[in-house]
C-alpha cells in the first residue's frame, strides 16, 4: 500500500500537468460559449418568487430592487419591520407585482421554518432562496474574552443560512429553483472570518447533492461599500486602501449572473489572482498575513496603551 502512495505521489503531479495543458484551454472555450449563449438568453425572473434574508439593508435590499426591476415577487425577511416595509414598497415601484414583508431573525430556527412557510402561504411556491443575511465581527480567537463572542457570528453567517435552506428544499425541489449564497472572498484566506469559510464548504458540497434539481450559486464578494465597512472593520482586518464595490453595482452584476446560471461568481474578479497567490504561493502569502497581522496588532496594543494611560493621567488630575 505504501509503494502505491509512493507512485501515486510522483506519477499524479506530472500527470496533471499535462491533463492542465490539454484541458484548461477547452474548458476555458466552453465556459466563453456558454457565457455568450446564456447571456444572450438569460433567465426570465417575471412572477418568479423570490425570498431574501438580510433585505432591510446593504445587499440584500439592492438584491430586492434588482429583482424587482425585472419582475420578480419578493418576500423579504430581516428584524427590522418598519425599515423592511420601505424596502417593500420600493420594489414594488419599481416593478415588483408583490412584496410582502415578513419580520424574522435567521439565527432562530423557529424563524426560518416560519418565514419559509409564510412565504408559500402568501405565494404558493418559491423559486429562489437568496442566503444574504449576514454580520460581521473582526477580532483574534485568543483575544476573545468568552467563546460565546463567535457563537452569534456563527448562528447567522452560518446557520442561519443552512436552517433557512433545509426548510426551503421542498419547495425549490417542486420548481426547480435556485440556492444563492452571498458569501465572501475572506472564506479563501487565513483571516477570522471562520464562518464564511464554513458557510461556502458546506454549498459547495451541497451543490453536489442537490443537483440537478436544485441549482447553487455562491457569489464570493470583495469589501462592499454597506453599512458593514466600517474605518474601524478596514482598518482591523489590513484592508486599508482596498477599493469598495458600490452596493447597487453589486448587486446587479450578481443578479445577472443569478440569471446566467452561473454557480459562483467572484467580484471583484482581480481577486480570482488573489486566490490563486493563496493556493500555489501559500507559504509566501502566509509570512506577508503574518506580518501584516502582527503590525496590526501591535499598533492596536500601543493605541489602547496610550488610551489607558491617558486615563489614568485625568484620573491623577481629579483627584489632586
Amino acid at each position: 500500500m505504501d509503494l502505491t502512495h509512493k507512485f501515486l505521489n510522483i506519477v499524479l503531479p506530472i500527470a496533471s500537468i499535462f491533463l492542465f495543458i490539454f484541458i484548461l484551454p477547452l474548458l476555458s472555450v466552453y465556459r466563453l460559449l456558454r457565457f455568450c449563449i446564456r447571456s444572450l438568453f438569460p433567465e426570465n425572473l417575471a412572477g418568479k418568487v423570490v425570498l431574501i434574508t438580510g433585505a432591510s439593508a446593504g445587499i440584500g435590499e439592492h438584491l430586492a430592487y434588482e429583482y424587482a426591476k425585472h419582475g420578480a415577487r419578493l418576500a423579504l425577511v430581516a428584524r427590522r419591520e418598519k425599515v423592511l416595509g420601505v424596502v417593500a414598497e420600493k420594489a414594488k415601484e419599481l416593478g415588483s407585482p408583490d412584496a410582502i414583508v415578513i419580520k424574522a431573525d435567521v439565527s432562530k430556527l423557529e424563524d426560518c421554518k416560519r418565514f419559509v412557510d409564510e412565504t408559500i402561504n402568501h405565494f404558493g411556491k418559491l423559486d429562489c432562496l437568496i442566503n444574504n443575511a449576514g454580520i460581521g465581527k473582526v477580532g483574534l480567537f485568543e483575544d476573545q474574552q468568552c467563546i460565546n463572542d463567535q457563537t452569534s457570528v456563527m448562528d447567522i453567517n452560518f446557520w442561519g443560512s443552512v436552517n433557512a435552506t433545509h426548510f426551503a428544499l421542498p419547495y425549490l425541489r417542486k420548481s426547480k429553483g435556485r440556492i444563492l449564497v452571498i458569501g465572501s472572498v475572506a472564506g479563501w484566506f487565513n483571516t477570522p472570518k471562520a464562518s464564511k469559510a464554513a458557510q461556502q464548504s458546506f454549498f459547495e458540497t451541497l451543490r453536489l447533492e442537490l443537483a440537478p434539481d436544485i441549482g447553487v450559486s455562491i457569489m464570493n464578494l470583495g469589501l462592499v461599500d454597506t453599512y458593514l465597512a466600517t474605518n474601524e472593520f478596514i482598518y482591523k482586518t489590513n484592508l486599508d486602501g482596498t477599493p469598495l464595490l458600490s452596493v447597487e453595482g453589486c448587486a446587479k452584476t450578481v443578479v445577472n449572473s443569478m440569471r446566467r446560471g452561473d454557480e459562483s461568481l467572484t467580484e471583484p474578479q482581480w481577486m480570482r489572482t488573489v486566490f490563486l497567490w493563496v493556493m500555489l504561493l501559500r507559504e509566501l502569502m502566509n509570512v506577508i498575513l503574518r506580518v501584516l497581522a502582527k503590525k496590526r496588532k501591535c499598533e492596536l496594543e500601543n493605541q489602547k496603551s496610550h488610551s489607558t494611560g491617558s486615563l489614568q493621567q485625568h484620573s491623577d488630575f481629579k483627584h489632586d
